[in-house]
């Protein structure tokens, strides 16, 4: 195979499929990302029909999370029926790669193949000193913390707790084991992690975090992506984002019962 190169034309479907991303959860425009999100695959298909059977899979899993209310609701109906779609947008794309093309693309890797280094086991602890100095700071100040529902009793911040923690390992497993995935087979790798981090993104948009949420979580985005380049490792990065998103928890139940776990700065 030929060494992919940054000036390629399978760059404009990636581009297309970015796009989509922004009008289906940025925007919240669901006519115009489907058009743009079809115009994606099909442009893809007289490029590269490996990377238009790729872009389908991708496809189908921002179309069937775009079925659904995308929402910090945590009522059990709710939770049920969000991580139902959000499970079928990760296994079919992993069924279809794996048993009906046949290439295995979509993985998920446990370990890595390598033990945590000094530098990696640091950069945990880094991950919740750094959630604890920017969170408190950006969903307090920016009243972004009321996007979710107020948790003061057991069961609310239980299900808070399952939620925050079922959505960050799932981001994961759709954006970087998926999407990232599957681009970088076409693409060279910063080309990719561009375009999955903008529907990272943009999902994470639509789900609560506006504001200047987008100046924290796409840098994040970028970062679990060039870590799993580098480490291959699915356990690493969802570890990663699990530390941040329990300091997401503690400064969400923090935010609504002032009182409760003061020990934040903003």
């Amino acid at each position: 195979m030929a060494e992919r190169t940054a000036a390629t034309w399978d760059l404009l479907p990636g581009l297309l499929l970015a796009s989509s991303g922004v009008l289906l959860f940025g925007v919240h425009w669901r006519p115009g990302g489907y058009v743009v999100l079809a115009a994606a695959v099909l442009v893809a298909v007289p490029v590269d029909r490996l990377l238009a059977k790729d872009l389908v899979l991708i496809a189908f899993g921002l179309v069937t999370i775009s079925l659904v209310p995308i929402n910090t609701e945590i009522s059990w109906d709710h939770m049920l029926l969000m991580g139902t779609a959000l499970a079928v947008a990760v296994v079919v794309p992993y069924l279809v790669s794996r048993f009906g093309y046949g290439d295995h693309a979509v993985r998920f890797p446990i370990r890595g193949g390598h033990r945590w280094t000094t530098l990696e086991k640091w950069y945990l602890v880094a991950v919740l000193v750094l959630g604890w100095t920017i969170l408190p700071v950006y969903m307090i100040r920016s009243g972004v913390y009321l996007n979710w529902p107020a948790a003061s009793d057991a069961s609310t911040i239980g299900r808070l707790f399952v939620g925050t923690n079922a959505l960050g390992i799932w981001d994961e497993l759709f954006f970087i084991c998926t999407c990232f995935a599957l681009l970088r087979r076409h693409l060279v790798d910063w080309q990719a992690n561009l375009i999955q981090a903008v529907l990272f993104t943009s999902f994470l948009w639509e789900l609560g975090f506006h504001a200047w949420g987008p100046l924290v979580i796409y840098p994040f985005a970028l970062v679990q992506g060039w870590i799993f380049k580098l480490t291959g490792s699915l356990a690493y990065i969802v570890c990663v984002h699990l530390l941040f998103d329990f300091v997401l928890f503690l400064v969400l139940v923090h935010a609504h019962n002032r009182h409760w776990l003061a020990f934040f700065l903003y």
